[in-house]
């Protein structure tokens, strides 16, 4: 190989090799937080097929993404206030925040309520006793924290016999019940979107998830779209299922764009943390120290990248095993939070919370060990070569 053309495939190979550590080290220059939760269960109303799945489909999609996911399935009023509280615990320290809301909910003369498991409306009064106002969470997903991103998804907008008691219980004063949910005003840095347009319902679907759920939780997943084309996608997806009938709407504040997916922000290396740029440096340099000369010893291309392409595996893995670590610790701290209480609901809702924990485990598990596999063949594949040069020399 020519000096001009090692040159050149050197400076390829630490541009690969700089946005792998660079990236890594994101999640936490750049630390996301999300509070996701399904309502299905209720008490008071007729049950819901399916928020409880469509809660958990959106979580994995964001753990995925790298997303701290704090998962609430069919919570009862204190177990909603819980998990809002720890949600505004750490989205000072967040970049970015993200609620998820799949359940009933209701507006009453403009403002939104989102309805826990055991909400029991008998009365207008009740609205501050027995439901979580929107924008209460709004509220805490905004203080001190200027500058940042929040995003508000709520696929809520079904049909509500919980409103139409409401409203037969107000008498002349019913007319404050409107049909869906009110369109929010967001202030600076935040996004909401519903599942339809303000003042409609949507459709549950008749699959596992709701069809707004199942294309956000695609669209999620793809690289290479900012914010705004992730919802152009699931407006298009909804309506092609719906026939029409359902059209996903937004209201933005955001001043700037916003990618689920890191890697895909344009132009953008991920900041690193004080503490950790000297030992970061450190370690790209040695590394490209080595494939230099694995190139000066007349190192074949193909195998330089597949050894820039196990370093990438092996800080995939590294990074599931530090997932999966937190995700043993969340299910321990559940289990401490809980008291061993002997309330059978209480008991069933944590079961049901350190199910949904275990299930992304298992997914992630799944990905592990297909991680495992490939590092194993291409460990394999260089193993030899690497005989096979050191005796030429």
């Amino acid at each position: 190989m020519s000096r001009s053309r090692r040159s050149r495939f050197v400076l390829a190979c630490c541009a690969v090799l700089a946005c792998t550590m660079l990236l890594a080290s994101s999640a936490a220059a750049q630390k996301r937080v999300a509070l996701v939760i399904g309502n299905s269960a209720y008490v008071h109303a007729g049950a819901l097929a399916n928020p409880a799945n469509d809660a958990q489909a959106i979580a994995a999609a964001l753990q995925d993404q790298g997303f701290e996911v704090l998962l609430g399935l069919d919570l009862d009023k204190s177990g909603f206030d819980g998990k809002v509280r720890d949600f505004s615990r750490v989205l000072s320290e967040a970049e970015a925040g993200v609620f998820f809301y799949a359940g009933h909910a209701l507006q009453v003369s403009g403002r939104n309520y989102l309805v826990p498991i055991d909400g029991a409306l008998k009365g207008e009064r009740d609205l501050d006793f027995e439901t979580v106002a929107l924008d209460f969470v709004l509220k805490q997903m905004e203080l001190e924290r200027e500058g940042k991103t929040s995003i508000v998804f709520l696929d809520a907008c079904r049909d509500n016999p919980i409103a139409r008691n409401l409203a037969r219980s107000m008498g002349t004063r019913s007319a404050g019940v409107g049909r869906g949910l009110a369109q929010v005003q967001a202030g600076v840095g935040t996004f909401v979107a519903y599942s339809t347009q303000p003042g409609n319902v949507a459709l549950d679907g008749e699959g596992r998830n709701s069809p707004f759920t199942a294309a956000l939780s695609r669209a999620i997943r793809a690289p290479g779209r900012n914010l705004t084309a992730v919802m152009i996608d699931v407006r298009k997806e909804v309506l092609d299922a719906t026939g029409g009938k359902q059209v996903p709407w937004d209201h933005s504040a955001l001043t700037g764009e916003f990618y689920f997916h890191l890697a895909s922000a344009p132009g953008a290396m991920p900041k690193i943390g004080p503490g950790e740029s000297a030992a970061t440096t450190g370690a790209l340099q040695e590394r490209l120290r080595q494939l230099e000369e694995q190139l000066e010893s007349k190192a074949d291309q193909q195998q330089t990248l597949s050894l820039l392409r196990l370093e990438q595996l092996r800080e995939r893995l590294r990074q599931l095993d530090e997932a999966s670590r937190a995700d043993q610790q969340r299910i321990f701290d559940t289990y401490r939070k809980s008291g061993g209480s002997s309330d059978p609901n209480s008991r069933n809702a944590l079961n049901r919370e350190v199910g949904s924990i275990q299930v992304q485990m298992a997914r992630r598990g799944e990905q592990q060990k297909a991680l495992r596999d490939d590092i194993a063949k291409l460990e394999a594949e260089i193993g030899p070569k690497r005989e096979a040069q050191g005796a030429a020399k």
